[in-house]
């Protein structure tokens, strides 16, 4: 069955939800107020099911004083019911309602000339709907039919229905597979059960269990039941109104114009990149910092607007960019329409486009600040990526963030993204274990890389006898989220520009060229960490031995350590490789008859002072073959991933860059 939601428009008194009433046999005014006075205060809801099709209807207040309550329904309208008297014709809030639904985008609408019972001369009828076309010209509602009807007498109402199944087969269907968002225009409690929201389901499905995110406040809650149009239901689909018994959530947390979505998925900010349309019939003009009412889907927020590219003001009819700085947040989306009321008097002044939900702060009198946001305007999904993208810069997006920008679903941007990876348009630079990856656009990720390879290349020059780099060294330098800045080492190092060894990172060409007196002292270091096996010479004991200054003594550890021929335990103690896989062995050989062991029992097994003794321990305990536990170390057992287990002797093969540097492997 198609659902649709039919909104009422038209000034107060016009017999709007008369007209309801006689459609759907539900009187739509709930509130005591209402129905005491006969004056629509607030949004009222009905439905009835006609030819497979299931009209729901959202009934609005007339008077000038509501209609903050009529935006709060109209941003889920798919076809307008425009009301207006027939003993009347147009009135003020006639005009208002109906600029309201043109701004809103609203394509599709029925006009009811309501009481023509009213009417004894027949050509007063045409007449009010001959000003009904004058008002309608030049929008999307122009060819709208005109049906008189009385809901007093019933005459016109087959018409009327039969106008309304026309309009609702040519209204755009909603999207199934969009981001899930119901805006919530009505809250309320129910005994025993909760909070209750309801809403016009504008994208998207929802089931029951489902666990949902109310925006902007970011409470998280399940779908304990769900209704759609006062039934029970188990899911629910785009373009039905919706009833959802939050579970988790307290009903002060939750008030109209919060957004009901999954997860992750919308996001809350306090500006609006958008394109304004001031009202033909406006008055004064819209200035530069004028405070103004904002309000999209159900809700509403004060706000400055910023017109952006040095305007002064906006005279009425005329369309501008503009910012929207927001005092509250609102949770919007790209696409979504709005409309602006004047702070005081309240009255509506415009109306437009979101084109970024979620924009940088922009300068006003930048003409590039205007220009950006007309390319927003002027593309669709892929240049609205890659300019997000490029004014993210070298942080970059994640796929989660460009997708709420975009204001798209995971499948399309999805989809998006690989056309534009295949184009080489943009790069994902893949993040550390546990983190997301991030999307760059592609030139300036190349930025990136030629910054980080001149850095890597000034290194080198600066340090002749340095292997390469410390990675986290030039991480730091890159100033950028550690995925982005390994995703460029990596593409680098995929492209053969630069090679990198366990912790370190060096230019493809990279060879460490030692004189021959340096070459003396690099093969006598490694003989002296060979022949002190657990008790080798300190740093500055073996400068002394070697008669050699400690930065060169340190410049010829590092590159044992880097051939995989020593490791530095400490900034003052290096050990060769063969001395601490020995030692490996004999720890895990000792869990077999006791595995716990003491400092002391260390010590005076291996024959060591404390001074190589803790250094020892400690770097058991960082290998993972001994964990402290009080005065004491527990022997871990070998794991199946071979951490703990015994290290070879020597390294299995020797580095490219140790080869280079001329140094003997072991």
């Amino acid at each position: 069955m198609r659902h649709v939601v039919v909104g009422t428009a038209g000034h107060i008194d016009h017999g709007k939800s008369a007209l309801v009433r006689a459609l759907t046999g539900t009187d739509p005014d709930r509130l005591k107020e209402e129905q005491a006075r006969g004056i629509t205060v607030d949004l009222g809801f009905a439905h009835f099911e006609a030819g497979g099709v299931r009209y729901a209807f959202v009934d609005v207040p007339g008077h000038e004083r509501f209609v903050r309550n009529m935006l709060a329904g109209a941003g889920g309208f798919e076809v307008v019911l425009l009301v207006v008297a027939a003993d009347e014709s147009v009135m003020p809030q006639t005009r208002e309602h109906f600029e309201i639904c043109r701004l809103l985008g609203i394509e599709t609408a029925v006009v009811a000339l309501s009481r023509s019972d009213l009417v004894e001369d027949p050509d007063l009828i045409e007449l009010a709907g001959l000003e009904v076309r004058d008002l309608l010209a030049g929008s999307a509602f122009a060819a709208a039919p005109v049906v008189p009807v009385s809901s007093l007498t019933g005459e016109g109402l087959d018409d009327l229905r039969a106008a309304l199944a026309d309009a609702a087969s040519a209204a755009p269907a909603r999207d199934p597979e969009g981001l899930f968002r119901l805006p919530v225009d009505r809250v309320f409690s129910v005994r025993g059960f909760g909070a209750v929201v309801t809403g016009t389901l504008v994208s998207g499905q929802v089931s029951v269990g489902a666990e949902v995110e109310i925006l902007p406040g970011g409470d998280r809650a399940r779908v304990r039941g769900l209704e759609v149009h006062g039934a029970a239901a188990e899911s629910a689909s785009a373009g039905e109104r919706v009833a959802l018994n939050l579970a988790g959530v307290r009903r002060e947390r939750v008030e109209r114009g919060c957004v009901v979505g999954l997860p992750g998925e919308l996001g809350a900010g306090r500006m609006l990149d958008a394109r304004l349309e001031a009202l033909a019939d406006l008055g004064a003009p819209i200035t530069d910092e004028d405070r103004v009412h904002v309000h999209t889907g159900a809700a509403t927020a004060l706000a400055r607007v910023r017109l952006l590219g040095g305007l002064e003001s906006l005279a009425p009819g005329e369309t501008a960019f503009v910012q929207l700085r927001l005092e509250s947040p609102l949770a919007a989306l790209r696409g979504d329409r709005f409309i602006l009321r004047r702070y005081s008097p309240v009255v509506t002044i415009g109306g437009g486009t979101i084109l970024d939900a979620a924009p940088p702060k922009r300068s006003p009198r930048r003409p590039a600040a205007r220009d950006a946001v007309a390319a927003l305007a002027a593309g669709g999904d892929r240049e609205a990526a890659l300019r997000f993208l490029d004014e993210a810069g070298l942080p970059g997006l994640t796929r989660a963030g460009l997708a709420r920008r975009l204001g798209r679903p995971g499948a399309a941007v999805g989809r998006l993204l690989a056309a534009l990876g295949e184009a080489g348009e943009i790069v994902v630079a893949a993040g550390r274990a546990g983190s997301e990856a991030r999307l760059l656009a592609a030139d300036r990720a190349r930025a990136l890389e030629e910054r980080l390879l001149a850095r890597l290349s000034g290194f080198e020059e600066a340090n002749r006898l340095r292997p390469g780099m410390p990675v986290e060294e030039l991480r730091e330098y890159a100033g950028v989220p550690a995925g982005v800045a390994d995703g460029a080492l990596l593409r680098l190092e995929t492209e053969g520009r630069v090679r990198r060894d366990r912790d370190t990172v060096a230019t493809a060409g990279r060879a460490v060229r030692l004189t021959d007196a340096e070459q003396g002292i690099h093969d006598r270091l490694a003989e002296l960490l060979e022949e002190g096996g657990l008790a080798p010479p300190t740093l500055s004991e073996a400068c002394r031995s070697l008669s050699a200054a400690p930065p060169l003594v340190e410049a010829m550890r590092r590159l044992l350590a880097h051939a995989g021929r020593a490791v530095i335990v400490t900034p003052d103690l290096s050990f060769s490789v063969e001395a601490l896989g020995s030692l490996r062995e004999a720890v895990q050989e000792q869990r077999r008859s006791n595995p716990e062991i003491s400092v002391g029992w260390f010590k005076e097994r291996f024959g060591l002072s404390r001074k190589h003794a803790i250094p020892l321990l400690e770097w058991l305990d960082r290998e993972r073959v001994t964990v402290r536990v009080g005065d004491v170390r527990r022997i871990r057992p070998p794991s199946p991933s071979g951490e703990g287990s015994p290290a070879p002797a020597k390294p299995a093969a020797r580095s490219e860059e140790t080869a280079a540097s001329g140094a003997p492997a072991a």
